[in-house]
């Protein structure tokens, strides 16, 4: 009888279950070699940078829409949600909250009596001017262990890997 799925901590491969159709080791997939791993780990460590820069002022996704909107001027919720990558619940709440801090005002669309529009208000803009040098920094953070040449590749290939994705 074959033994059942199995991974060795210091050994080089997983075996797949008795009767399956490749009963085949499967080769080695060190953890340090998982994008999705090294992702999750290079989020991680800046999240904490963010934190430690800003100390608690802002969440990292508020900085994000609150951007966004600077960029922009005003933009309904849909525009913004898209802009940062975040589904339309998930922004609409979270720019609910902002609403309340009083960062943003928000009023329904003239054009479209659907859409929620949003503008920064002066708190938004002064915060926002307060937050920024702190992000660039927890930013700089991130990417200090490489050389600036690396740091500025790496960025190209983010962006390249998510070139075309639809959020």
């Amino acid at each position: 009888m074959k033994p059942q799925a199995s991974a060795q901590h210091q050994g080089s491969s997983i075996t797949t279950p008795p009767g399956s159709e490749a009963e085949a080791p499967l080769p080695a997939w060190p953890l340090a070699e998982r994008p999705g791993l090294l992702i999750r780990r290079l989020h991680q460590l800046h999240l904490s940078l963010f934190a430690a820069q800003v100390r608690g002022l802002i969440t990292p996704v508020q900085f994000s829409l609150l951007s966004a909107l600077a960029a922009r001027g005003s933009a309904d919720q849909t525009t913004l949600a898209t802009d940062v990558a975040l589904d339309r619940s998930t922004a609409a709440a979270t720019l609910a909250r902002m609403e309340a801090h009083g960062w943003i005002a928000r009023g329904r669309d003239d054009a479209d009596g659907r859409a929620m529009r949003c503008r920064m208000t002066e708190a938004g803009r002064t915060l926002l001017a307060r937050v920024e040098p702190l992000a660039r920094e927890a930013h700089r953070q991130t990417l200090a262990a490489l050389p600036p040449e690396d740091g500025a590749h790496l960025m190209a290939l983010m962006r390249a890997a998510l070139h075309g994705v639809s959020d």
